[in-house]
């Protein structure tokens, strides 16, 4: 009896349309970029969420062996800091059960754009940034539970 309450149970949620993520709608965790080439750590702060880079596939600056700073960062006193520990978002706010939006830092090109970040699946978050009226973005998938 167990059994067919369970199928019924998982019958109906189908037809209903709720999503096989609905209990996943919270960003946080690490998550892998679409290049694969960071891992960000994501964490609530307060009712916003943090992003903050702990893992790079190439952690050290290639022509002096140093660790990798925010070398393209326009303020030379930011130039200097670490990659690994940098913060990627500033005022990520809420904006619906699984939105949030504010500003997201770019350090390929040390610039910081307007942001949302959406849990889209259990393992996928949409992260996008726009200059203006242009937007794009990628998709970072769970690096483990």
């Amino acid at each position: 009896m167990t059994f067919r309450f369970a199928v019924l149970t998982v019958f109906l949620a189908v037809l209903s349309g709720a999503p096989a993520y609905a209990q996943s709608t919270d960003a946080s965790g690490t998550w892998l970029t679409q290049a694969g080439d960071a891992r960000v750590k994501i964490s609530k702060c307060g009712g916003d969420i943090c992003g903050v880079i702990v893992w790079l596939r190439e952690p050290h600056d290639t022509a002096t062996g140093q660790p990798a700073t925010d070398s393209k960062n326009p303020n030379p006193a930011l130039a200097r800091r670490p990659m690994i520990g940098l913060p990627l978002f500033s005022g990520m706010q809420p904006t619906g059960p699984s939105k949030w939006s504010g500003q997201i830092y770019n350090a390929d090109d040390g610039s910081t754009y307007a942001s949302s970040v959406t849990v889209t699946g259990a393992d996928s978050l949409r992260v996008e940034g726009c200059v203006g009226a242009l937007c794009g973005g990628e998709t970072w998938t769970r690096a483990g539970r």
